[in-house]
């Protein structure tokens, strides 16, 4: 397994970040101020994302990206953190809990919740959004230097895209047209889709956003897949990708999950 890339950052319980299909670890840079001053925050670069080289020697399906970042909590000590997982890293989190103890999961507009294979529409989606990013990057980051062009590009995996600045989306942009580990995830995820294996023990809770444009609810969002228990929140005016849409409410939601595990174990004590 190739050694990921990480940010450090903050003091108290472990918080594990694990970000979308495309994107890097500094996509949580607008809510890690506010999480580091309650939790030790490991900011993760999935496999082939961002500063980590992709996997070479097994495919790139969630479970293996899973087992990548259990080597990494291993090697840094770190025994049952708070997992956060944004799209695929939300899928990767349900995998990794499977494998390895979880203080609690937040999952952010978790990808796997469809019925059979990847949903066309999110493939040709994904695809579209990858081949524009290598192809047209110079234009796309030419248009994000305005708002209608920030809407135009990013409107469908973000809810506010005109709060967005042009530095963020010229890096989203960058992000997603660069990754080496874009394509081995799509193929490795596109006939797959979460199934629960053994027993997760930790609280989970769900959010998607409402402006959600990626995940359809008829198509991606079937919550019965998921462990008995999971509380479901909202996160309204967000996209699929809420963390630079809404920092705050990202944040009081990821803090509401943690305290569930804390809330638990006092009753069971």
């Amino acid at each position: 397994m190739p050694r990921l890339a990480y940010t450090r950052s903050g003091t108290g319980e472990p918080l594990v970040l694990l970000h979308a299909l495309g994107l890097s670890r500094r996509v949580w840079d607008p809510v890690l101020p506010a999480l580091a001053r309650h939790f030790d925050v490991i900011a993760v670069d999935l496999p082939g994302f961002g500063d980590s080289a992709a996997l070479t020697q097994v495919e790139s399906t969630p479970a293996a990206l899973a087992a990548s970042v259990a080597d990494l909590l291993d090697e840094l000590g770190v025994a049952s953190p708070h997992v956060v997982g944004n799209s695929l890293g939300g899928w990767i989190a349900l995998e990794l809990a499977g494998i390895r103890a979880a203080a609690s999961l937040t999952l952010l507009s978790p990808a796997g919740l469809w019925r059979r294979n990847t949903p066309l529409y999110c493939r040709v989606s994904l695809r579209a959004t990858r081949w524009l990013t290598r192809h047209a990057a110079g234009q796309l980051g030419f248009l994000v230097r305005f708002r209608l062009g920030r809407v135009l590009v990013l409107g469908q995996t973000h809810g506010r895209p005109t709060h967005l600045t042009p530095e963020y989306a010229r890096a989203a942009i960058r992000w997603l047209g660069t990754s080496t580990g874009f394509e081995p995830a799509v193929t490795a995820t596109a006939r797959r889709r979460f199934l629960t294996t053994v027993p997760i023990d930790a609280p989970v809770t769900v959010a998607f956003g409402s402006r959600d444009r990626l995940l359809l609810p008829h198509q991606s969002r079937h919550l019965d897949q998921l462990p008995p228990g999971t509380r479901v929140e909202a996160l309204p005016g967000c996209g699929h990708v809420p963390i630079a849409d809404d920092p705050g409410a990202v944040t009081a939601l990821i803090e509401r999950s943690a305290a569930r595990a804390a809330t638990r174990g006092e009753v069971a004590g």
